[in-house]
């Protein structure tokens, strides 16, 4: 909490300020960096501040000048605060009540039209529907703030319900899972629990050690090893039930991350086929074209040695992998191994059978 009122009292500071403010201006309206303490220490304070505000995006500028000397630092009101949000009523914007001080007059004025607004909120229900405690608790409150200025309540009340198409039910979600990760990965302890696989359907007591958690394609995973083992996994959240946290050595670690893992980097790269709890297999694809979308694809793998157009991935999904190659037509065929090939060959009868004058 001392943070928290460090940032505000800062944040203040600059934005009562039409000018830039050097540090010992800034100081003076800051209870925390005043006292009898060392000045370095506490100059030292408002760098970190500063820089942790600007990593959650505000954008603080320091004023330089013309030799490159620090001279203040400005936080304009029109850079920090929201625009004024309006709807369209009879072709004119409804004028909000403007706040003509403190240099809120400087603030634009954005406008949607019925269309646009309705369009939001039904992307916003759309994410509650999917049933992610987190994301539905940051839609809630991103709809809360729209609130303030614009009718959202009322659209909202209209809005249809969130239908989704046959084979995409919204799964229900244990929101005691997310703290209890966080738990565990803030202590580096072990968690065990109930999985439902992807590949098998079968449900199995799983016991990893959490690295990390990413949301992609609509999914929260869990990047985690097995004790002992190399390979980091991801485990889909909405298939986690009945987690444990190891209680035992409450104070100590029960393990280290290495310290190559960057959590960022591999979330980023994963694509559905890599993204499982099984073990990865080598699948080898010859790519038979050399324009177009089948160029892109090739560059994903790796070349394979005596073959110009054959590439190999590192795959955990089968079914997952299989589905990205038929959508490359027939610019790709699966080479290996053998099972790659028959759930290749099942996926297309199957599709030709929904097509029989195709077929």
């Amino acid at each position: 909490m001392s943070k928290i009122q460090r940032w505000i009292d800062l944040l203040a500071a600059l934005l009562r300020r039409h000018f830039p403010a050097s540090f010992e201006e800034l100081a003076a309206d800051v209870p925390a960096y005043q006292g009898a303490g060392n000045p370095d220490s506490l100059r030292r304070k408002f760098e970190r501040d500063k820089d942790e505000l600007r990593e959650f995006g505000i954008p603080i500028r320091t004023v330089t000048s013309e030799a490159g000397e620090v001279t203040g630092y400005r936080l304009a009101p029109k850079d920090f605060y929201l625009p004024y949000l309006s709807v369209l009523q009879d072709g004119q914007p409804t004028e909000p009540a403007r706040v003509d001080r403190n240099g809120y007059r400087a603030l634009t004025l954005l406008t949607f039209d019925p269309a646009e607004l309705s369009a939001i909120v039904d992307a916003a229900m759309r994410v509650v529907a999917l049933g992610d405690p987190v994301l539905s608790g940051h839609v809630e409150s991103a709809l809360r703030k729209l609130a303030c200025d614009l009718p959202v309540d009322a659209v909202r009340a209209n809005a249809p319900p969130v239908v989704f198409a046959a084979g995409q039910p919204a799964t229900a979600r244990d929101p005691g899972v997310f703290d209890r990760l966080g738990d565990a990965l803030e202590r580096r302890k072990r968690v065990s629990f109930e999985y439902l696989s992807m590949g098998s359907g079968t449900v199995s007591r799983r016991e990893v050690e959490p690295f990390g958690l990413f949301f992609l394609s609509q999914h929260w995973y869990l990047a985690a090893r097995e004790p002992g083992q190399p390979t980091v996994k991801n485990f889909r959240l909405g298939r986690i039930s009945a987690l444990e946290v190891n209680g035992s050595r409450p104070g100590s670690p029960d393990y280290e991350v290495p310290e190559g893992f960057r959590l960022r980097e591999h979330a980023r790269s994963r694509h559905a086929w890599e993204l499982g709890d099984s073990d990865s297999v080598e699948a080898v694809v010859e790519f038979k074209s050399g324009i177009g979308a089948a160029v892109t694809a090739a560059e994903l793998g790796e070349r394979v040695p005596g073959s110009a157009t054959a590439r190999s991935f590192q795959v955990r999904r089968l079914d997952g992998f299989v589905r990205w190659l038929l959508a490359l037509g027939d610019a790709v065929a699966p080479v290996s191994p053998p099972e790659l090939v028959a759930e290749y060959r099942r996926q297309v009868d199957a599709t030709l059978a929904l097509y029989p004058e195709v077929a």
